[in-house]
């Protein structure tokens, strides 16, 4: 497969515009996890008057297409997520979000634009692909994983991809950089609840109550010292306690103290032993001050691991195709997680950050902004990197 890399920047160029229009509406009318329906509904009419044949809902707002069906070669998967967070954006955006407590704070609105775009690029070029595309625009990737119930409904079956690749705004790099590394990505993320159950009282007369939050507290120091004293210094593991509620009232103790956090590592055998660790340090604690509790803890993030070949791959793709776009090689993974996991379970694959900026606003912030900059060159990166990876012909490494 020869496909002149100019003409493919020169379609690039044409479509740029929308794009931007895409993205900026997109981000001006954010929807949360599983109730993305008007942003579905926007995806399948942008791809509805390409050559794309557009599968009906496996879960109810994901959007599934798939390019060149009857094709019997190779298959490309390129996967984006959808939904927004429960944030109030806050600065003065021509399309800041409209939707009260709601906003695309991780980039998402980013991430279809950029799909879009590529499938836009990619079905131009259609008849001389040597092999399939399949377009995935997920939804619910924040805190509910449907990712996983994505995969379990299967829609990597028909075809099988030789390669899963999905792109992440991520700040803090040059705008338009594609960065990336081979092994592991991104962390895996337990969730946790503890509800710690006491007796209450009056905030003069302590000792007649079993106080929740002093039970609470012995528990956060605990686990706290878990990493360091369970577990060697070389093992990468992180337990923040993120949300603490008990209490009404400034004088009076509650019956009860709830805390929610998360545990993020990239060892099995780490995963493994967290929860025990967990149920020890909890029954210690609530033992000592008579309390009870209940413990609810579940595991919906696996670690993100990129297969080094098509990391080697696609890095080998865009150096040999003289786009002037920078690689970063990442020195080290973070502990951010991404349902995406569940893609490179079983299927070849990697996860790339996409530079949204050296002085980018924080993910997951009330004031980021996915960098329309750098849209152009995640749209490239996904479109040769798709090319490369259906011709049979290896990369110059």
């Amino acid at each position: 497969m020869t496909i002149d890399h100019q003409k493919i920047e020169g379609e690039l160029e044409k479509i740029l515009p929308e794009i931007i229009q895409i993205r900026q509406h997109l981000h001006a009318n954010p929807e949360l996890s599983l109730k993305e329906y008007e942003t579905s509904a926007l995806v399948r009419e942008r791809l509805k008057s390409r050559d794309i044949e557009l599968l009906p809902p496996f879960l109810s707002t994901d959007v599934v297409a798939i390019l060149n069906t009857s094709h019997q070669g190779k298959n490309v998967t390129l996967r984006a997520d959808m939904d927004g967070l429960p944030i109030q954006e806050q600065g003065d955006l021509s399309y800041c979000s409209v939707k009260n407590q709601i906003m695309h704070a991780c980039g998402h609105d980013g991430h279809m634009a950029i799909l879009i775009g590529a499938a836009f690029i990619l079905e131009k070029f259609r008849k001389q692909l040597d092999g399939s595309v399949r377009f995935v625009f997920q939804p619910g990737e924040e805190n509910v994983a449907a990712g996983k119930d994505l995969v379990a409904k299967g829609i990597l079956r028909t075809p099988k991809p030789d390669a899963v690749l999905a792109l992440h705004g991520w700040p803090g790099y040059p705008p338009g950089s594609i960065c990336s590394r081979a092994g592991a990505m991104m962390a895996a993320a337990d969730i946790f609840k503890i509800t710690i159950h006491g007796k209450g009282g009056h905030g003069s007369t302590p000792e007649q109550s079993q106080d929740p939050i002093l039970t609470a507290t012995k528990i956060i120091n605990d686990l706290y010292l878990l990493p360091s004293r369970k577990f060697s210094s070389l093992e990468s593991l992180v337990i923040s306690i993120c949300k603490i509620q008990a209490g009404m009232n400034p004088n009076i103790i509650p019956d009860e103290a709830e805390m929610e956090g998360t545990t993020r590592y990239f060892s099995k055998n780490v995963g493994k032993e967290i929860p025990d660790l967990f149920e020890k340090v909890i029954k210690t604690a609530c033992n000592s001050s008579n309390t009870d509790y209940t413990l609810q803890y579940n595991r919906p993030y696996l670690a993100t691991i990129n297969d080094m070949e098509v990391v080697n791959n696609c890095k080998a793709y865009l150096q040999k195709s003289h786009s002037n776009i920078s690689w970063i090689d990442l020195p080290a993974p973070v502990m951010a997680s991404e349902d995406f996991s569940f893609y490179l379970e079983r299927n070849p694959g990697a996860m790339f950050f996409l530079g949204m900026g050296e002085d980018s606003p924080k993910l997951h912030t009330n004031s980021f902004n996915f960098n329309d900059a750098a849209l152009r060159n995640g749209i490239l990166f996904l479109v040769l990197s798709t090319i490369g990876l259906l011709s049979d012909t290896p990369p110059n490494i």
